[in-house]
């Protein structure tokens, strides 16, 4: 055997001890060992230690070698036969720690300009009769037997041990070049080959062996200082650890030695870090540094999804070359993250300009037929939009694909609602609302327990003034997600109201308090307090809207890592809980507290047609008929369909008389077209036609005053989305 192995280091004999002993020819003969190794056929049994020490003496005596070489040398023919065992045997009689800081000296050396030989005699010492210089090649030879002592730990099912070793190389390297590699150095360097590899190893050994924090900063180590890594390899190790820091589930600090190195900002949290690194990663995607790779756009999609950054996702999405995405998938996507940031309008237009390039290719993109018609049952005036996605999404089903006719049927119905709610037809109006309740519940029979379909049937019902009807599909909804939906809650609550059950509303308030989230809780406060001011409360109501505001207020303190759209939300919460306020004062006659609270509203949003139709509300209380007039008008003038205002600038033209009288009826017609169950507009119609001595049509109008008075809500059903989205 020890010939054998003799023969196979070594080589031709012949060619040996004619050819000079240098590290270069050494390699060679390494890499012809390795080769000649490859090809034996049969594998031998572990040698026990007097054969090891047998062929070390034989390797050491003919290629003068010292003992860590030789058994280097040794240890990679037995790694490379597959004798793990043997290999570690060998491998574990080379005492690295001793040979560190040899083994730095000759690192940190090698990057130094070059002396005369006669100048490095004299520069050349001994530590304890031992000679201090080392040959790199003598370096990488030890690296590399550092680096498969690793493999066979690993191979042995040793895997910590293993990341043990591999940190070591690291370690020596770390060492002798702490700013990184040195320039000059040459990329064909076996030592820089050694440790390239030893910096992919270490991070999968320790997410092997489960040690998570090990993992990832040994990823920021191999990342944060210039290795001469290549593009795509650094890409790697820089996508491993994102993905790492994304999906571990621990949390671990960047060190402020890694955020010096990298002279960047630390980090938060491992969400900011991975997300960072992910955008580095795009943008070498976009200029076509490293190879395409869909799980980055995905791991991004995921990271700026959970962080709420969805505008900023679109943007990164919108600088991927053309062909990464086909443009339909692209128009989705990026229609999907409109939509998630609140900028619904914008999504629409996506899924717009999308439907019209694919209709007139005959390829419809039903992803985005459906999210389309979603957007719509948002917003009533996109509601015959809505049913033509829904309706072309349609016609690309069979009668097997149940789960997706049940989607259209319940898009339809929400769509079909606001739908015939516009139309100027009477019997028109009918028919389509019946076929709006129909399609809702053929959506619900094919889909069974789907709280969504429920609540919009509610919805739908309510809407209808079906308050029964309605009240059943809320609980059933409520009974199937266990009381977590807050947006049922609110809905069965004004359902309650609608009844005039304000007592049992309230208590209804309370109980999905107990039940809601604190960030949850701020629109049933609202209500809460809606109720007690229709109860005459005032006291009450003022505190619910004073807990709600300090609320709000606790949530701007954390506002920097709040997404945009809750962060919009919440500044509509807050304006809306001050113009309440100031309604309440008004109705007490307390002037200087509801200007305070309209000014309060009016730094949110001073653009807001309800902060001017609520300033003319106060003006008209102090009978200052003019001003009130121009709050109304300017009201109408930010939003021509806000129908308050209509029916309170009416009641100030009818009370002028005379030629005002036909403009105040044109308001209310209006008023009534846009919302046909507001009882105020159907009374002040009332007494506009008393007024022209229409008494038949004043009659007719009171009492339908009269009968939707009686099942009017303390808020606006249309307040409500008609589709659940929590």
């Amino acid at each position: 055997m020890a010939a054998m192995m003799l023969c196979t280091c070594s080589g031709d004999q012949s060619k040996f001890e004619e050819m000079p002993q240098s590290p270069e020819s050494l390699a060679t003969r390494d890499f012809s060992a390795s080769a000649s190794c490859s090809r034996t056929g049969n594998r031998e049994t572990t040698p026990d230690d007097s054969q090891v020490n047998e062929v070390e003496s034989d390797l050491r005596e003919t290629l003068s070698l010292n003992y860590e070489e030789a058994r280097a040398l040794l240890g990679r023919l037995e790694y490379q036969r597959g004798n793990f065992d043997a290999a570690l045997q060998v491998l574990q009689g080379i005492d690295i720690r001793s040979l560190k800081p040899r083994m730095t000296t000759a690192i940190t050396e090698s990057a130094k300009p070059r002396v005369s030989p006669r100048s490095s005699r004299r520069k050349t010492s001994q530590v304890n009769g031992m000679l201090v210089h080392m040959s790199m090649h003598s370096v990488s030879l030890l690296l590399e037997a550092i680096l498969l002592k690793a493999k066979s730990l690993e191979s042995l099912g040793r895997v910590t041990d293993a990341a043990e070793e591999c940190r070591t190389i690291i370690d020596i390297v770390e060492s002798a070049w702490p700013s990184g590699v040195p320039e000059g150095t040459s990329e064909e360097c076996k030592l820089i080959d050694m440790f390239h590899s030893a910096l992919e190893y270490l991070p999968n050994l320790w997410m092997r062996s489960g040690c998570f924090e090990e993992a990832i900063i040994a990823y920021r180590r191999a990342l944060a200082r210039p290795w001469n890594l290549d593009s795509q390899r650094s890409a790697n190790l820089q996508k491993d650890l994102a993905v790492t820091l994304l999906y571990c589930g621990i949390e671990v600090k960047s060190t402020q030695e890694f955020n010096q190195q990298q002279n960047m900002v630390t980090p938060e949290n491992n969400l900011e870090e991975a997300i960072l690194l992910l955008f580095i990663l795009i943008r070498k995607l976009a200029f076509q540094e490293i190879k395409w790779d869909p799980d980055l756009v995905n791991h991004l999609t995921y990271a700026l999804s959970v962080s709420g950054h969805y505008e900023v996702l679109a943007r990164h999405l919108e600088m991927l070359l053309p062909g990464t995405y086909s443009r339909s998938e692209r128009w989705y996507i990026l229609a999907l993250c409109y939509s998630a940031a609140g900028m619904d309008d914008s999504a629409l237009n996506i899924i717009r300009n999308g439907f019209r390039v694919l209709q007139r290719k005959g390829k419809p993109h039903i992803p985005s037929l459906l999210l389309g018609a979603k957007l719509c049952c948002k917003n009533p005036k996109h509601a015959s939009e809505g049913i033509e996605f829904a309706n072309k999404a349609m016609k690309s089903f069979t009668s097997h694909d149940l789960h997706f006719i049940s989607v259209v049927n319940h898009f339809l119905g929400v769509c079909y609602g606001p739908f015939a709610r516009s139309s100027t037809c009477d019997s028109e109006k009918m028919r389509l609302q019946d076929d709006a309740l129909r399609l809702l519940q053929d959506a619900a029979a094919l889909a069974k327990y789907s709280p969504e379909i429920l609540y919009s049937l509610a919805w739908e019902n309510a809407m209808q003034c079906k308050l029964n009807a309605a009240i059943e599909s809320a609980m059933e909804c409520l009974e199937l997600v266990t009381g977590s939906s807050v947006s049922t809650w609110k809905l069965l609550i004004l359902v309650l109201s609608a009844q005039q059950n304000l007592q049992e509303a309230e208590v209804l308030a309370d109980l999905a308090l107990d039940e809601a989230e604190e960030e949850e809780q701020m629109g049933i406060l609202r209500l809460k307090a809606q109720i007690q001011a229709s109860r005459g409360q005032f006291k009450l109501a003022v505190e619910s809207l004073r807990s709600l505001l300090a609320i709000i207020q606790a949530k701007k303190e954390v506002w920097k890592s709040t997404p945009y759209d809750k962060v919009k939300s919440l500044h509509k919460l807050e304006m809306e809980a001050w113009l309440d306020l100031a309604s309440i004062y008004t109705k007490l006659e307390s002037w200087h507290d509801s200007n305070i609270c309209l000014y309060k509203a009016e730094s949110i949003n001073s653009f807001n047609s309800k902060c001017w139709h609520v300033k003319g509300l106060i003006l008209e209380a102090q009978s200052l008929h003019q001003e009130a007039l121009s709050a109304f008008s300017f009201s109408l003038s930010i939003n021509p369909d806000y129908a308050p205002s209509m029916v309170c600038m009416a009641g100030i033209l009818r009370n002028l008389g005379g030629k005002s009288l036909p403009i105040a009826r044109t308001f209310l017609r209006n008023a009534i077209r846009l919302e046909p169950t507001n009882h105020k507009a159907w009374l002040g119609l009332g007494l506009v036609s008393k007024s022209e001595g229409l008494p038949l049509e004043a009659a007719d109008c009171f009492k339908a005053a009269y009968e939707l008075r009686e099942l009017s809500p303390i808020q606006d059903f249309s307040e409500q989305l008609p589709i659940l989205l929590h």
